[in-house]
C-alpha cells in the first residue's frame, strides 16, 4: 500500500520556546484509517494543523499525494479535508450555499448532485435552506463535516469530531467514514473516545510531549502489549493475598477477589500451577472470569510510561 502522505523530522518551536512537535516522523498509508491518540496537548492538534499548511514549520519536511505542504501548497490542500475541534461558521449563510462555497474554494467546478449525497448522508438535506445559527450544536458539527468533504478529498482529518455531539450523529459519522475508506479516502482520526478508535482504526500512532511513542497496526499492538486477567471469584473473600502465592504476582480486586495477569503470547499461561496452589492453600473458587486489555489500557500505559 502506497503512502499518501509522508512525514519527516517535523518540528515545530513557538515564539515561547515551547517546543510542540519534536523531530516527528511518520508514513500515512493511502486508504487507511490511522487513529492519532495523545492526551490534551500532546501535540495531536499541532501535528494536524501542519499537515494542512495552517502554521509554519520550524523544520522538517511533509509531502501529501507526492504535493510538499509548501512549495506546492495547492496541491497538497486540494487533496485534503479537515473537520477541525471549534465549530466556526457563517451564522445567517443557508447550509447548502455554505456547503457550495466551500467546494469553489478549493476550485472544483458546481456538482449539486455530490452536495446533496453529503447532506444526504449527514441527515442534513431537510436543513439545506436553514441558517447555520439555526441549527442545534450537533447539527453544526454536521456541516463541518459536510464542508469537509465538499471538494471529494482523498485525505480526511478528524480532529475529535465526536466532541459534545449525540449518539446518532456519532453513528451517522461512521457510517460515512466506512463509505469514504471503501472508496480509498485515506482517514486520519483523533478522539478521546478511544472505543471508537478501537472498533474502526486499522494503525494506532501515540503521541506524547510532541514526540511520536509508536506507529503500529493495531491488531497487533493489542497482540503485542494487550494483557488478559483473570478474575477470581472466592467462597470465602480475602483481605489480602496469601503468602503461599506472593510469587504469582496476583492483585486484591474488589469484594475479596484475586486478579490474575498474563501474558496472552506465553506458551503457558501458569493458570494450572495458580489452581492447584489456591487448592492447597484451602482457598475455594466460587467463579472465575477472564477479561482482555483494551486500547485504552494499553495507551494509558504507554503514556503513563512515558511519563515515568
Amino acid at each position: 500500500m502506497a503512502d499518501v502522505v509522508t512525514i519527516r523530522d517535523l518540528r515545530k518551536t513557538y515564539a515561547s520556546g515551547f517546543q510542540a512537535l519534536k523531530s516527528v516522523s511518520l508514513d500515512i498509508r493511502e486508504g487507511e484509517i490511522l487513529a492519532l491518540l495523545g492526551a490534551n496537548g500532546a501535540g495531536k492538534t499541532t501535528l494536524i494543523s501542519a499537515i494542512c499548511g495552517l502554521i509554519n514549520l520550524t523544520g522538517g519536511t511533509i509531502t501529501v499525494g507526492g504535493h510538499d505542504v509548501i512549495t506546492g501548497y495547492r496541491g497538497a490542500r486540494r487533496l485534503i479535508g479537515l473537520v477541525p475541534q471549534e465549530i466556526s461558521l457563517e451564522p445567517f449563510e443557508k447550509v447548502i450555499n455554505t456547503v457550495r462555497f466551500s467546494r469553489g474554494l478549493f476550485g472544483c467546478r458546481r456538482d449539486d448532485a455530490h452536495i446533496e449525497k453529503v447532506l444526504r448522508q449527514l441527515s442534513l438535506w431537510d436543513k439545506k435552506d436553514a441558517q447555520v445559527r439555526e441549527l442545534s450544536g450537533g447539527m453544526k458539527r454536521r456541516v463541518l463535516i459536510a464542508k469537509a468533504l465538499s471538494h471529494e478529498p482523498r485525505v480526511l482529518f478528524l480532529d475529535e469530531p465526536s466532541a459534545g455531539v449525540d449518539v446518532e450523529l456519532r453513528k451517522d459519522m461512521w457510517r460515512v467514514v466506512e463509505g469514504l475508506r471503501r472508496d480509498g479516502v485515506t482517514i486520519i482520526l483523533t478522539t478521546h473516545y478511544i472505543e471508537e478508535a478501537e472498533a474502526i482504526a486499522d494503525r494506532i500512532a501515540v503521541i506524547a510531549g510532541g514526540e511520536i511513542l509508536l506507529v503500529e497496526d493495531k491488531a497487533a499492538l493489542m497482540q503485542r502489549m494487550g494483557r488478559k486477567q483473570m478474575v477470581i471469584e472466592l467462597q470465602t473473600p480475602v483481605q489480602e493475598v496469601p503468602p503461599e502465592l506472593e510469587r504469582y504476582n496476583l492483585e486484591l480486586g474488589p469484594e475479596g477477589t484475586l486478579v490474575y495477569s498474563y501474558d496472552t503470547r506465553g506458551k503457558r499461561t501458569g493458570i494450572t500451577k495458580l489452581l492447584s496452589d489456591m487448592a492447597a492453600a484451602g482457598l475455594v473458587l466460587r467463579d472465575v472470569q477472564t477479561r482482555q486489555s483494551s486500547l485504552e489500557d494499553i495507551f494509558v500505559d504507554l503514556v503513563q510510561g512515558d511519563a515515568r
